[in-house]
């Protein structure tokens, strides 16, 4: 199973070329139009097969842009197979950014759905939230959307055993850094990635950085691309990296 972050709460999710789109945004401070951030996406995994192979150039690090490029990809909207949305905020349900598109063969995941709250309140102040537990390949990834409580022992035992959780970390909205915390330590998932926080100038002004989440662990990585393969070997924390331009 491939994940691959386009920033926010934002993820695409592949196993056997099916693409499931999590939670797509608009309207988010820094970030470009979606189908922008999946094309930087593509092209870093290009640029790093590349890489491997010996043959980085500057040719290669080059982007050769036709007149309108910019302007059509702002229009264009990311193909995938399926669109999932924790809840219906503009930063979680701009499904108007992508479009889904047929595949040929059956879906390889299994998916199911915790119903939980955007707050500590039961949804007073902000409404529900869907976690949505994903399985193929032998993987099973938890996206917590816009968690905003420690989930009780019905929802840990609905969410099940994880490979990977997908966890608010920015608070504000959200669980903060040492609730996720609490929350990563409840459901015991054996990876952890953060989303849902500030990393300028990406992200809304008024929720934290990555980093106070990231001081609670004795070790975490940080990738350098989007994309992070889902395997035995996946451990801990890791922090995927913003497809930026370059």
């Amino acid at each position: 199973m491939k994940l691959t972050w386009l920033g926010h709460a934002c993820f695409l999710v592949e196993q056997d070329g099916y693409i499931i789109l999590l939670d797509p945004y608009t309207g988010v401070e820094g970030y470009p139009p979606l189908m922008e951030t999946a094309v930087r996406a593509a092209s870093w995994e290009s640029r790093a097969a590349i890489r491997e192979k010996g043959f980085y150039t500057l040719a290669v690090k080059m982007r050769v842009f036709v007149d309108g490029e910019a302007a059509s990809l702002a229009e264009k909207k990311l193909p995938v197979h399926k669109i999932l949305c924790s809840h219906g905020h503009f930063d979680h349900n701009a499904v108007d950014q992508a479009e889904t598109v047929p595949f040929e063969g059956q879906c390889p995941f299994s998916i199911r759905t915790v119903e939980t709250f955007h707050d500590g309140q039961g949804g007073a102040l902000r409404g529900t939230n869907t976690v949505h537990v994903l399985s193929a390949g032998g993987f099973t990834i938890a996206h917590l959307g816009d968690l905003g409580h420690q989930l009780s022992a019905e929802q840990i035992e609905a969410v099940g055993p994880l490979d990977a959780v997908l966890i608010p970390v920015g608070g504000t909205y959200t669980v903060d850094a040492r609730e996720a915390n609490a929350v990563c330590e409840a459901l015991k998932a054996k990876c952890v990635v953060p989303m849902h926080y500030r990393h300028a100038p990406y992200g809304l002004p008024n929720v934290a950085g990555v980093e106070d989440f990231l001081a609670l662990w004795p070790e975490s990585q940080r990738l350098n691309g989007p994309s992070l393969k889902l395997d035995e070997h996946a451990r801990g924390v890791i922090v995927p990296r913003f497809p930026e331009e370059d």
